[in-house]
């Protein structure tokens, strides 16, 4: 169920939940730790879920909020309505908010996403095949859907940025010019 009660209110509210899929995994256990301390439910991809349940976390497989499996050897698995759905409905549009609970879609309130390493992989001497499977076109798409939301869902491409970000959450304010910061350097990632 992707409802519950929050603290003393009476009315229902959606989950925070938090999406995870990173190629440099620098930082990233700690930072899903203190996220699911915060109340976040996580949801991630195969490799990304993996290194996180190391730690113990419970981390939910993108596939369960999708209802849709990982198709192509893994060249398909975050694009899908409900992942782009719940990042961006705006939350200050009814509609979009009626939208969403109409085709049971929960809000995407943290998007914690980088790249394959293409770059580096052309660098390095690599095949032509190899190279043409780091070209990432999940990620790039749902960092900027999340950029284009950035006044409700916070945005984060690099793990410098993840002890600021956390140090918000725990104050339960983060600050708009931060938000937007963050989604601007998404845009040069």
């Amino acid at each position: 169920d992707l409802w519950r009660h929050r603290g003393n209110r009476r009315s229902i509210c959606f989950l925070m939940i938090a999406f995870i899929s990173v190629s440099d995994r620098t930082g990233v256990q700690e930072f899903a730790l203190n996220l699911a301390e915060l109340g976040y439910d996580i949801y991630s991809t195969g490799g990304t879920q993996r290194h996180l349940a190391e730690v113990g976390l419970a981390v939910h497989n993108i596939e369960s909020l999708t209802g849709f499996p990982v198709i192509l050897g893994g060249r398909i698995k975050s694009i899908h309505p409900i992942l782009y759905g719940g990042v961006l409905a705006r939350r200050d549009v009814p509609e979009h908010m009626e939208d969403l609970q109409r085709s049971g879609i929960p809000p995407i309130d943290l998007v914690c996403v980088n790249l394959y390493p293409f770059v580096q992989t052309v660098a390095s001497g690599a095949s032509l095949d190899e190279c043409l499977e780091q070209i990432d076109i999940g990620g790039p798409a749902i960092i900027r859907a999340a950029a284009k939301n950035y006044p409700f869902v916070l945005v984060l491409v690099d793990p410098d940025d993840y002890a600021e970000a956390l140090d918000c959450l725990r104050m339960e304010q983060v600050p708009p010019a931060l938000r937007r910061r963050l989604a601007e350097k998404s845009f040069q990632h």
